[in-house]
């Protein structure tokens, strides 16, 4: 029967976490099935998808680019086309969705998300920002909602495979790796000259640019920091940072009687997408297999003056309130002006950093706060960069 498919909507489609997401259901077509798609601006991607998986609906966040879109869905009449925010936050709220994927790239993901656990949808998070910006409000909301929030990150998915089974046991550190990106080896001076193109060559993912630029500067490494301690319940201090660069071990967790717990296996980001869909199941999945032999593990410690995002972030997890977010915008408006030439390498973690001196700080934000402080740091860094 058609509904007894887990129905799944999946905020980004057309990203990368997005596309490999609609692998998995193509591969489990028999146990799931696409109910809405979004994008913001790839609409012939999306109408593509949308002609594949023939959804109920499907939203374009850029509302200029919604006649567009409705002209290439014009031979499917049966998809409902919408656009803007407030679409968004509309879809994820229908009755026959089981699960959201939150595959959304920054701020703009959070709404969606607030949105879908008040209407009691398992949420698949992929998008790091929604825990970074407002952790404690979130995980407030999923509580109080009785809704899961399954890991789709590859480390936070890691430490929670590490966890299954554990019941309440004590967790006395977590080891979150890293790549250490493109210019892990690169000195302060190499850095100085580094390009977009260079930074966009990560070594061993395949992601998005915003991603990829995070992952060369480690603020993406930072980000997730700040989601493992909402996600889990440990203070920063129990979260220890390790440069793996053949991203073979994706994370572990140190129990109190000195047990260490990991998950390991190739680079494959369908994997815990697939598992944040199957939870507590596990699915057979196509694709290459982990041969030890062929890979010698290294870790290294991270260089926190060289990755001074990195820094900064554990100082905005210490700062609390709304330092995160305030750290999460400044990051935003660096990342694009770094994508377009506007910004060095080094010139975004010192704009990030005097952002955080200057943005209006606030020990207990709700979310109007969060909205305010989005928008004040953003106006800041901008600032900063033309300074």
């Amino acid at each position: 029967m058609k509904n007894r498919k887990k129905q799944i909507a999946i905020l980004g489609s057309t990203g990368s976490i997005g596309t490999q997401a609609l692998e998995v259901i193509a591969e489990h077509s028999d146990l799931y099935e696409v109910y809405c798609l979004t994008a913001n601006n790839k609409v012939e991607l999306l109408a593509q998808q949308a002609h594949q998986f023939k959804p109920a609906a499907i939203v374009i966040a850029n509302e200029q680019r919604y006649d567009e879109l409705k002209s290439l869905m014009s031979d499917m009449p049966d998809v409902k086309v919408y656009a803007g925010k407030q679409a968004l936050d509309e879809i994820v709220e229908a009755i026959p969705i089981d699960v959201v994927l939150t595959a959304m790239v920054g701020f703009a993901g959070l709404s969606p998300t607030i949105h879908a656990i008040k209407a009691h949808k398992a949420i698949a998070l992929a998008n790091k920002e929604t825990l970074v910006v407002a952790g404690e409000m979130i995980l407030q909301l999923a509580q109080q909602h009785h809704t899961p929030i399954l890991p789709v990150d590859s480390e936070h998915s890691a430490i929670f495979q590490s966890l299954v089974g554990e019941d309440d046991n004590p967790i006395e550190k977590i080891l979150l790796t890293a790549s250490g990106g493109p210019f892990r080896n690169f000195d302060m001076k190499q850095l100085e000259t580094v390009t977009k193109a260079d930074a966009l060559r990560h070594p061993t993912w395949d992601m998005g640019a915003k991603i990829t630029i995070d992952s060369a500067t480690m603020m993406n490494k930072g980000f997730e920091v700040i989601e493992a301690k909402w996600l889990f319940g440990v203070e920063a201090s129990q979260i220890q940072v390790l440069v793996h660069p053949q991203s073979i071990v994706h994370s572990a967790v140190q129990f109190h009687d000195g047990a260490v717990k990991a998950q390991l296996g190739v680079p494959d980001m369908r994997l815990p997408i697939q598992y944040a869909f199957s939870f507590p199941q596990r699915l057979s999945l196509s694709g290459d297999r982990l041969d030890l032999f062929a890979h010698p593990l290294e870790f290294f410690e991270p260089d926190l003056k060289k990755f001074r995002c990195l820094a900064l972030a554990f100082e905005a997890i210490k700062k609390g309130g709304n330092m995160p977010c305030i750290v999460n915008a400044a990051n935003e408006i660096v990342n694009r002006a770094f994508l377009e030439d506007r910004c060095g390498f080094l010139q975004m973690s010192d704009v990030i950093a005097e952002t955080m001196q200057r943005c209006t700080f606030s020990t207990n934000p709700d979310y109007d706060i969060y909205i305010q402080t989005d928008a004040e740091a953003r106006r800041i860094a901008a600032e900063l960069l033309k300074s």
